[in-house]
């Protein structure tokens, strides 16, 4: 494996580990704060996307398309936790899985009426359509480089959030101790309402960007919505530094492992058994990543409530 190769991988796996942060952080605020299994994130996502892509083909501009993709995912996140999501929060874990369950399946035919069965078509923006020579014999796309720019960008700007501010203060204290929080006289319902809004624009945003990548089809989030509880299992639950951190080992891990365990294999076993045995023992590293974080830290690497 080239130098050349593996720069390209890690590259790939920052820029997929920064968009698993801007869903794990949402999701992991919501489970320390509210203590609730929200399986209806992964929803946001899509709908995110499919909100982008459509704004972009009407208005023919891919910016225009992605803020009102994020300002619409946002208002939807509202009305979710104002209408359906606030009846869980006293109900037990079971209740809640069920609860968001439905409603990702009812989000999914939702969407599958507006804009029917077939993905839709989100085009890379053309100013960053081509690639760009980062060092003398690599090249390397624009477009993947303004998504790991704008995931360093929201990183930094919710680290000063989280950390300078009174509502910073706030989300820290009702994800370390809720009740200690609410008898401070933080309003919760506020600060619930707030951080499903902010989770759902991160997802919004984290769809929009990924749009010209992937496929903007039905069912988009379930899958990325397991690697943000991995995320969050391994980062700790409540904290969006464990996130940030849980997202790049997982997203680093998952996209090496996908071009270096198949190489390994082919110089060990050949190339026909390498083809069978490398993505399967590659997609499985993340989860041997979360078991080993679990076995020497049980409640993560940054547990708010530690």
């Amino acid at each position: 494996m080239s130098a050349t190769l593996l720069a390209e991988q890690a590259l790939n796996g920052l820029q997929f580990g920064l968009m698993l942060f801007l869903l794990a952080a949402g999701l992991t605020l919501v489970f320390g704060i509210m203590d609730m299994i929200n399986l209806a994130h992964g929803s946001l996502y899509m709908v995110g996307a499919y909100l982008t892509a459509a704004a972009t083909q009407a208005s023919g501009s891919f910016l225009l398309g992605l803020g009102a993709g994020i300002v619409g995912t946002a208002l939807f996140g509202v009305a979710l936790e104002l209408t359906v999501l606030r009846r869980l929060y006293q109900r037990d874990h079971l209740s809640q899985v069920l609860g968001t369950f439905a409603i990702l399946l009812m989000c999914n035919e939702a969407v599958r009426m507006l804009w029917g069965p077939q993905p839709l078509m989100l085009n890379l923006p053309a100013p960053v359509a081509g690639p760009v020579e980062l060092w003398p014999g690599f090249s390397y796309p624009v477009y993947r480089l303004v998504i790991i720019a704008a995931g360093l960008l929201v990183a930094l700007g919710l680290y000063l959030v989280i950390t300078r501010t009174r509502l910073g203060m706030q989300v820290r204290a009702g994800a370390h101790h809720r009740e200690m929080a609410m008898a401070m006289g933080a309003n919760v319902q506020r600060l619930f309402t707030g951080v499903l809004a902010a989770g759902a624009a991160l997802c919004a945003l984290a769809g929009g960007l990924l749009g010209p990548l992937l496929a903007v089809q039905v069912g988009m989030g379930e899958s990325i919505l397991i690697l943000a509880f991995v995320v969050v299992v391994i980062g700790g639950i409540g904290s969006v530094r464990g996130a940030l951190v849980g997202a790049l080992l997982v997203g680093v891990v998952d996209t090496v492992g996908r071009s270096f365990v198949p190489w390994a294999l082919g110089g060990l076993l050949g190339p026909e058994a390498a083809s069978g045995a490398g993505p399967a023992l590659a997609s499985i590293l993340i989860y041997l990543l979360m078991a080993a974080v679990l076995f020497w830290k049980p409640q993560g690497l940054f547990p708010a409530r530690g």
